[in-house]
């Protein structure tokens, strides 16, 4: 028998998430650990019409392809994935790792040519999700892994993530309808603002948000979710900020990032674990030093970092900014293979002024 949340998530995915209709040719990918809640979506995918099909990942693979692959392998890219890409009209994620760290040891130069060379897949996905002709979601199975980063019990992890999603309410789905309405006045204030200016800890940042457009996050693309952001704009961003925890991305952990700006590039990059990687990744094209998304943490129902940024960005009273691919919709041009979300608290003495006026202070919005 299916673990009763799990049918409620997959509900969720499907019907709200995802709005997955009759005909539609829908991607799930995940890896095998994941099978209840693929099996579950694919349930329902089938019985609202859709055409499901499925990418099971086996772990180890990434780490065996990076370690034998040669310059060639690494720059090749599959015709098959661009013609997917091109062709779906859903994308289902499950991020349900065995292993968070298996690619520590992995020449990071390697994974920057990789990812310059699926720039273009990266481009089109963009795109046709801009265009609403791509609807795409990512969400979390609990795995020990995520368990162990989180320094809980898989029990308790599996009751943070579903807590979370708010899978256990009357009505979850009117639930994520209500978070939206409420995000929407923080939005609407947002809208009509040119600058933004983050006070925090080791933290002094401007940037330039004119005739940007903010996006209100409510359960669509990630799931679960909160949060509200834009692009900046590409050459405004000016100062120095102090990152609260520790990063991740492509299974490599980075700790205590910096950065310096200057004329919206990443000038300076420091970290106390992952800085030839920090660095690399930055290298991987020239999009990949400035900024391509500036976010509000709103789900104040995560109140702990727990290692998995699909958590940790959504956290209330913290921002996120990602350096690297900015989202169309919201007027960013810039271009790059890299987006790389990294979060910085402000639930203590921290200050956001937009167009010099005080919005938000130690967490919290103001005056809304």
């Amino acid at each position: 028998m299916i673990d009763k949340r799990l049918e409620n998530l997959a509900t969720i995915l499907t019907t709200y998430s995802l709005n997955l209709q009759k005909n539609d040719l829908f991607r799930i990918s995940g890896s095998y650990l994941a099978a209840p809640l693929i099996q579950e979506v694919y349930r329902q995918a089938v019985k609202i019409g859709a055409h499901p099909f499925t990418h099971i990942g086996i772990d180890g693979l990434a780490e065996s392809y990076y370690q034998h692959a040669t310059t060639q392998q690494l720059k090749y890219v599959s015709p098959l994935s661009k013609f997917e890409i091109q062709q779906i009209d859903a994308s289902l994620a499950i991020l349900s790792p065995e292993n968070t760290r298996n690619m520590t040891n992995i020449d990071p130069k390697k994974q920057a040519i990789s990812n310059s060379a699926h720039h273009e897949l990266h481009e089109i996905f963009n795109k046709r999700a801009a265009q609403k002709e791509l609807r795409w979601c990512v969400t979390q199975y609990p795995t020990q892994a995520q368990a162990q980063d989180a320094e809980m019990s898989l029990t308790d992890y599996e009751k943070f993530v579903f807590d979370a999603a708010h899978v256990n309410a009357k009505n979850p789905i009117k639930y994520w309808q209500t978070v939206h309405k409420e995000q929407e006045k923080i939005r609407r204030m947002l809208a009509t603002r040119k600058t933004i200016h983050v006070y925090a800890k080791d933290t002094d940042l401007s940037m330039s948000v004119t005739d940007r457009i903010w996006i209100n996050c409510s359960g669509k693309e990630n799931f679960p979710d909160g949060e509200v952001f834009t692009g900046p704009v590409e050459n405004a961003t000016e100062g120095h900020i102090s990152y609260s925890f520790p990063d991740s991305y492509n299974g490599r952990e980075v700790n205590d990032i910096q950065l310096w700006f200057k004329k919206g590039v990443v000038v300076k990059a420091e970290a106390s674990k992952g800085k030839e990687f920090l660095n690399a990744m930055l290298d991987t094209d020239p999009g990949a030093r400035r900024l391509g998304e500036f976010a509000f943490g709103t789900n104040y129902g995560v109140k702990r970092f727990t290692k998995n940024t699909l958590f940790d960005e959504k956290i209330g009273g913290t921002i996120h900014l990602a350096v690297g691919s900015g989202f169309p919709e919201t007027r960013s041009k810039n271009i790059s293979s890299l987006h790389w979300d990294m979060v910085c608290d402000m639930r203590k003495n921290g200050e956001v002024y937009a167009d010099n006026e005080l919005i938000y202070k130690n967490g919290r919005f103001v005056n809304l």
